[in-house]
């Protein structure tokens, strides 16, 4: 039965509505507060470290470095709060960025509005794939399931019928309906149990290793602490002397800046990539994202722009060009090149009522401008009626639609049925060779004609030959019935022609498949269209060369023959086994007329060929290998609620050129990670061994740094630094490395030497200044300059840091403005501490002369120039 049109609420009721029972939307019983967040600052073991500093330095009577450590304690908590509250905001604007949304009848018309703001009393338009925004009751439906396993349990869709109830969060599987909006928000059966269902979230795998390691490092800087005690107390040291040692270790050890750095770098460019069009769901996405090795993209919408239009049609052995562009009604129709009036042409008027009829898309202006609202194929059907003046509007009203038989990506065919008078007209669209099947006859001219098997071959052979220009085709058929049943509804059919409409490319397109392929990521097109149409549009993108032989070993010949052209169609799928498909699975390029369902085998026979997979989806039938893939991502214009909901990642312009992007970003968020890590880690080494040596080589009564002086390091001088790096921005040169292989760590054996080695260099030459400085005459001028000199470190390595096996001369110094910033500030504060009187006495330091600036200076720029020489070392053994 046909969903019939009322009028629905007006915007003033809807008002008053929204006043009475609030917006459509359950109340968050799991939101971090500010609170909850301030006290998760208690969680850092550097905090602990801190406070167990404060009290010994309280014990052995320095109360200044007690008031000093308490300020830094208090800066500390303060600035994690400030950054994981501005985190924790902009995670939150991310999620309102993927509001759901729904179709509502007011005020006469169909309207598409934000989900939140559905009052009871609205009028609900819901199809196949849709997720039920409220308790609804059923007012009209066809061939209505319902998937109600989040509120039961129950796996089985549900059949639904006119009077039934429908509850919001439940998703729509099969049919479509109209329903009446009874509860809202927390009224809803859902509502009733939100508690239950509030989202939880995990730590990554990453954030686990982060942490990891940060347990780790403390746990190093205990047993440092433990040894020098029992070290201190063998060689009869005094315990205050013993304490300030043993305290100076641990606040050295522990990398104070790393938990930070990571929150933001995930967070942050998590927000980074949702400007650029790719929200990502899960935090897990950000780091699967750089090991992706292969791309199962959708053609339509994905690799082409998503905007049909009718460019001919073959109607009565004649072949009409038309023309104009997008949703604009207007175009011209040519025969032979000469421009004719389609009200000429009887079975081309009757062909374009057909296609305008059996259409549930809508035509509409919007500020001058044209729009669908549904399907943009159906939309490309209604647009080139229109061009003949035919209205659907009109058509409707002349020919009231009274039955539908939907489509599916099983049946690949749609048929409605209208009333004129005593009689049923049928009509029906969908792939050519489906519909070819159904029809037993052929309207030519005036006359109907039985359609034998030369004439279908004949017209395949056009089918073909449009395909093959990139064009996807739609057959068109009709009849004329005085009763019907479910039976023969499809049955006997009169095959009117053919409706062939082109999606070009999306621009950026070829370039995006280039930068996948340097990158070693595989890309495979996807598509339910025409094997000819899939094989057009992949050459125009440069998926495969025209004639290229995909070379493989396999010597099956019935696999070779699939593989001649790299193309693997749905039913040649259903032809292999598992097993068979897994054998030639990395050589197919093409996969065209493919349901849904058939993606799954895809994916898995990927992914036991050791492959992390990227796999695109709009549908219901998609959901599965979303969520089998190592990536899922749906579409965002075009994707249902069920797809968004099983996906990792959701495309907000449905572009692949953004997937390619998203993988880039996700390939520098772990590159930054990576580097801001083995910073942090290769300072603090620094500085533990300085102290050791120190300890070892000069006694317990030349420490080469106070624990105050390490705090100031590790807290002003590295923070602003680690977190610089971990946005910095992409490097163009990322995407020409093969992808990380899954499960990789940080602290890689390359990434290990390069920090344990320049941690050596560095703690070598601070100590040298050290000695150089003879700290016998003076300790606070020793420890003066080696503060100055790790400083200086920090300022120049800063930016080698940047990469870990490229020169910084050839990524360049300047292109991180956050960075350049961070050494500023360090310049300026070191300074600060060593010539303000103030904080000379607080920190011990004494004003250094230029002779032992440059001593310092020198002895940090060694190190800078000891990291590019590493580098280059790692990548000549490379």
């Amino acid at each position: 039965m046909i969903l019939m049109m009322n009028l629905g609420l007006s915007n003033q009721e809807v008002e008053k509505r929204i006043e009475k029972y609030g917006y459509n939307e359950l109340k968050e019983k799991k939101k971090v507060t500010w609170i909850k967040i301030l006290l998760g600052q208690f969680a850092n073991i550097l905090v602990w470290i801190l406070f167990a500093a404060s009290v010994i330095s309280a014990f052995i009577g320095e109360m200044l470095n007690f008031w000093v450590i308490i300020f830094i304690l208090f800066f500390i908590i303060i600035l994690g709060f400030i950054q994981e509250y501005k985190a924790e905001k902009a995670m939150e604007s991310l999620k309102k960025i993927v509001q759901p949304t729904a179709k509502v009848i007011r005020e006469g018309k169909i309207r598409k509005i934000l989900s939140k703001e559905i009052v009871p009393g609205d009028l609900l338009i819901l199809e196949i794939g849709d997720k039920i925004p409220a308790d609804a009751k059923v007012i009209e439906a066809i061939n209505l399931k319902v998937d109600e396993a989040i509120l039961t349990g129950e796996s089985k869709a549900i059949k639904k019928k006119k009077g039934a109830l429908i509850f919001a969060g439940t998703q729509i599987v099969h049919g479509k309906c109209k329903a009446l909006v009874v509860a809202t928000g927390m009224q809803t059966k859902l509502g009733r149990i939100a508690g239950m269902i509030q989202e939880v979230e995990e730590k990554t795998p990453l954030q686990t290793k982060i942490t990891k390691l940060g347990k780790i490092l403390a746990l190093i800087a205990l047993i440092a602490c433990i040894i020098i005690f029992i070290f201190g107390v063998f060689k009869g040291v005094p315990i205050a002397e013993i304490l300030m040692v043993a305290l100076a270790l641990a606040v050295a050890a522990v990398p104070e800046g790393l938990p930070l750095a990571l929150t933001l770098t995930l967070s942050l460019g998590m927000h980074r990539m949702a400007k650029q069009n790719a929200i990502i769901r899960k935090l897990l996405a950000v780091e699967t994202l750089g090991s992706v090795t292969v791309i199962c993209a959708d053609k339509t919408g994905t690799i082409t722009k998503n905007e049909m239009t009718v460019g001919r049609i073959f109607v009565d052995d004649k072949i009409f060009d038309v023309t104009g562009v997008g949703y604009e009604p207007k175009g011209k129709f040519f025969n032979n090149g000469r421009e004719i009036d389609a009200h000429n042409e009887e079975n081309l008027i009757l062909l374009l009522k057909s296609i305008a009829l059996c259409n549930n898309a809508i035509l509409e202006e919007k500020g001058g401008e044209w729009d669908i609202i549904g399907d943009p194929t159906e939309g490309a059907l209604i647009v080139v009626a229109t061009k003949a003046n035919l209205w659907k509007e009109d058509l409707e009203k002349e020919y009231p639609r009274v039955g539908e038989v939907i489509f599916t990506s099983e049946r690949k065919m749609m048929t409605t049925i209208h009333k004129k008078g005593d009689e049923f007209l049928i009509f029906s669209k969908g792939a050519p060779e489906v519909i070819l099947k159904k029809c037993k006859f052929i309207k030519k001219k005036d006359k109907i004609e039985e359609l034998d098997g030369d004439e279908k071959a004949r017209i395949l052979k056009i089918n073909k030959d449009f395909a093959r220009s990139a064009f996807r085709v739609l057959g068109v058929a009709y009849k004329k019935a005085s009763e019907i049943t479910p039976k023969n509804i499809e049955e006997d059919l009169i095959f009117l022609g053919l409706v062939a409409m082109i999606d070009p490319p999306r621009e950026g397109v070829k370039e995006a498949i280039e930068a996948c392929k340097k990158g070693g990521i595989k890309v495979i097109m996807v598509t339910g269209d025409n094997e000819e149409t899939a094989k057009a549009i992949a050459k125009k993108i440069g998926l495969f060369e025209e004639n290229k032989k995909i070379k493989t070993k396999i010597k099956n010949e019935k696999l070779k023959k699939f593989l001649e052209d790299g193309v693997v169609t749905g039913s040649e799928l259903n032809k292999l086994n598992n097993d068979e498909l897994e054998s030639i699975v990395e050589d197919i390029i093409v996969y065209a007329r493919v349901v849904p369902e058939q993606k799954l085998r895809i994916v898995n026979a990927l992914k036991k060929k050791g492959h992390i997979v990227a796999m695109t989806g709009d549908g219901v039938n998609d959901a599965p290998a979303l969520k089998n893939a190592d990536i899922g991502i749906a579409m965002g214009v075009k994707g249902t609620d069920v797809a968004r909901e099983a996906s990792d990642m959701i495309l907000q312009d449905d572009n692949f050129t953004t997937i390619v992007e998203a993988i880039k970003n996700g390939r520098a968020i772990y590159e930054n990670i990576e580097k801001f890590t083995c910073y942090l880690i290769s300072r603090n080494f620094t500085e533990v061994i300085l102290i050791s040596l120190g300890i070892i080589l000069l006694g317990f009564e030349f420490l080469p740094l106070l624990p105050l002086q390490i705090l100031f390091i590790n807290t002003f001088d590295e923070e602003m630094p680690a977190i610089a790096l971990g946005l910095d921005p992409a490097r163009k040169e990322i995407m020409n490395k093969p992808p990380r292989k899954v499960g990789q760590g940080i602290l890689t054996k390359r990434n290990s030497f390069l920090v344990l080695s320049l941690a050596l260099f560095m703690a070598t030459v601070a100590f040298l200044v050290f000695v150089i400085s003879n700290p016998t005459i003076s300790i606070e001028k020793a420890r003066t300059m080696v503060f100055a000199t790790i400083v200086g470190m920090v300022i120049f390595n800063t930016f080698n840091f940047r990469s870990l096996d490229e020169s910084i001369f050839k990524i360049g110094i300047f292109a991180n403005k956050l960075l350049i910033l961070a050494v500023v500030v360090i310049a300026l504060t070191t300074l600060c501490v060593i010539y303000f009187p103030f904080l000379q006495r607080i920190f011990e330091f004494t004003p250094l002369n230029l002779k032992e600036w440059i001593i310092c200076l020198t002895g940090a720029f060694s190190a800078f120039v000891f990291m590019e020489v590493i580098k280059l070392f790692m990548r000549n053994k490379n």
